[in-house]
C-alpha cells in the first residue's frame, strides 16, 4: 500500500504540546498536513499557562520541513481555535480533540467545582472545538474528527468520576454527529488511548508509562483521519502498537408478557441468569431501531406497532374516490388500479388531508416503498405522506418519492398484499417483521408518534362528520 499522506489538508491538534497530542501533531506534519498546534501550556492541575509546549512542537515540524502554527486558545473557545486554522491555512479537514486535565478524587471528597471543570475542559471543549469546525466541513463536504475517551469512560476508575463520566459523555457525544455527518462526508471516531502522559502517570507503574510511548498510539489515529478510510461512529482502543474496536453488546435477554399481569419483579428474579447472560445469542446494537426492532418483534398485537393497527379500509377508500390522490384510481389504467395498496393510500389522503393538526405534532415524511411480484417481474410504488408544517396548511399523501428537496424521516417497507392485509388487521406486523417482510428505518420516535396523532386525528374527524351528519369516519390508517 501507498503511503497515507496528508498533503493539502489542515489539522487542529488540542492538546498538542506534549504527550499524545504532540506525537499525532508530528506524524500528521511529516505526511504533510499542515497543523494547528494547540496547547495552553498548563500543568495537569489545569492552573497557569506558557505559550512554550505549543510553540517547541511547531519548531520541530518546521525544523523537519513541515507546515504548522501555534495556538494558545482555551478549548472553551473553539471558534477562536478554528479561526485561526482558517487564517493561517484557509481551511480546516482534521480536528482531533485531545485536550484534558485531571482532578482526580474520591467521590466522597469530590466538590462541584472539580465535577465541573473536568466536564467543561473535556466535554465541553470538545464541542466547542467541533461546533466551530463543523459549518466549514459540513459546506466543503469532507471532514475527519476524532474524540477522545479512555478506559476509565468504558470501564470506570475508582477515584475519577468526574472524569470517567465525561469521557463516556464523548462516545455518546460522537455516535450521535457520526449520524449527522456522514451525508456530508464528515467522519467521527472515538479514540480511548493508553500511553505514557503526565495524566496516566498518576494512576499506572512508571515502568510502565515509560513503554507506552504516545507515538506507539498515533498512526491508528492518522489512519482514521485519512481521507481513505471510511470508517464512522467507531470506538478503538490503542497502546504499545495495539488497535482494537469496542463497541456495546447486549444480551438475548427474555420478553416478559405485558398483558397478562405477571410481569412483575418476582418474574424479573426467576428469570435474571437468562436477562443478565451474554452466553448465547448476544447481539451488538447499532442505534436505536435495533432496539425497537426486538421489541416490536414481540409485541403481541399487531396495534401496538408503530405505524399499525387494525383498521378497515373505509367503502370511500375503496371506491378510491378521493380528489386528493395523485393517481386517479378509477381510471382505466389497469396497472395502477391492480395496487391494491391504493385504496389504502386514497384513505390515509383524505385523513390527512383533513387537519393541520397532524402535521404540527410530526413535522415528518414518511415514505412507503410498496413492491409486488418476485424476481424480473417485481415491481415497486414509493408513496410519500408529507406531513411537514406547513403555515397551517393540512398534510398530503401523494404517489411518488418526496419532492421539492423534502428529507425522509422514517421508511417503510412492505408488499402490497401485505400491506392491505395489516391494513384490514389480518397480517401481525410483528411476524411480518420477524420473517424480513416489513422493514422500517429512520426515526422511529416519529413513528411511533404518528400512529397515536392519527389516531385522534380520526377520533376528531368523526365526532365532526357525526355532528354534521356527514360521511362516516375514516377507520383506517398507517
Amino acid at each position: 500500500m501507498s503511503n497515507l499522506r496528508f498533503d493539502g489538508r489542515v489539522a487542529i491538534v488540542t492538546g498538542a504540546g506534549g504527550a499524545l497530542g504532540r506525537a499525532y501533531a508530528l506524524l500528521l506534519a511529516s505526511r504533510g498536513a499542515s497543523v494547528v498546534v494547540n496547547d495552553l501550556g498548563v500543568p495537569m492541575a489545569g492552573a497557569g499557562e506558557s505559550k512554550g509546549p505549543a510553540q517547541k512542537v511547531v519548531d520541530e515540524i518546521t525544523k523537519a520541513g513541515g507546515k504548522a502554527v501555534a495556538n494558545y486558545d482555551n478549548v472553551l473557545d473553539g471558534e477562536k481555535i478554528v479561526a485561526a486554522a482558517i487564517a493561517a491555512f484557509g481551511r480546516i479537514d482534521i480536528v482531533i480533540n485531545n485536550a484534558g486535565i485531571l482532578r482526580d478524587v474520591s467521590f466522597v471528597k469530590m466538590t462541584q467545582e472539580q465535577w465541573d471543570i473536568i466536564h467543561r475542559v473535556h466535554l465541553e471543549g470538545a464541542f466547542k472545538v467541533t461546533k466551530a469546525a463543523w459549518p466549514h466541513m459540513q459546506k466543503q463536504k469532507y471532514g475527519r474528527i476524532i474524540q477522545t475517551s479512555s478506559s476509565s469512560g468504558l470501564y470506570g476508575s475508582g477515584g475519577q468520576a468526574n472524569y470517567a463520566s465525561a469521557k463516556l459523555a464523548l462516545v455518546g457525544f460522537n455516535a450521535s454527529l457520526a449520524k449527522e455527518g456522514a451525508k456530508n462526508g464528515v467522519l467521527c471516531n472515538v479514540i480511548a488511548p493508553v500511553a505514557g502522559s503526565r495524566m496516566t502517570e498518576t494512576v499506572m507503574p512508571p515502568d510502565f508509562v515509560a513503554a507506552l510511548d504516545p507515538k506507539y498510539v498515533a498512526p491508528l489515529v492518522a489512519f482514521l483521519c485519512h481521507e481513505s478510510c471510511t470508517v464512522n461512529g467507531g470506538v478503538f482502543e490503542s497502546g504499545a502498537g495495539w488497535c482494537t474496536a469496542v463497541r456495546f453488546q447486549r444480551s438475548e435477554g427474555v420478553h416478559f408478557p405485558i398483558n397478562d399481569g405477571k410481569f412483575t419483579p418476582e418474574a424479573i428474579a426467576s428469570q435474571w441468569d437468562k436477562v443478565s447472560s451474554f452466553e448465547q445469542n448476544s447481539q451488538y446494537p447499532k442505534s436505536l431501531n435495533d432496539s425497537m426492532g426486538i421489541m416490536i418483534s414481540h409485541l403481541g398485537k399487531p396495534s401496538s406497532t408503530p405505524g399499525f393497527g387494525k383498521p378497515q379500509v373505509s367503502a370511500r377508500a375503496a371506491s378510491a374516490s378521493s380528489s386528493s390522490l395523485s393517481v386517479n384510481l378509477v381510471s382505466g389504467d389497469k396497472d395502477k388500479a391492480a395496487w391494491k395498496s391504493d385504496a389504502v393510500f386514497a384513505d390515509l389522503s383524505a385523513g390527512v388531508a383533513s387537519s393541520a393538526a397532524i402535521n404540527d405534532k410530526l413535522n415528518a415524511v414518511f415514505v412507503y416503498n410498496i413492491t409486488r411480484g418476485k424476481g424480473d417481474k417485481a415491481e415497486k410504488k414509493s408513496w410519500t405522506a408529507n406531513l411537514k408544517k406547513n403555515g397551517g396548511k393540512p398534510g398530503t399523501v401523494y404517489e411518488g418519492l418526496p419532492k421539492d428537496g423534502l428529507k425522509t424521516d422514517v421508511t417503510i417497507d412492505v408488499s402490497d398484499d401485505d400491506y392491505v392485509a395489516l391494513a384490514a388487521g389480518k397480517a401481525s406486523a410483528q411476524m411480518l417483521f420477524m420473517k424480513g417482510r416489513l422493514k422500517m428505518k429512520g426515526n422511529l420516535q416519529k413513528a411511533m408518534l404518528f400512529d397515536s396523532t392519527i389516531k385522534q386525528a380520526q377520533k376528531d374527524r368523526a365526532e365532526k362528520e357525526k355532528n354534521n351528519a356527514a360521511a362516516q369516519p375514516i377507520k383506517s390508517k398507517l
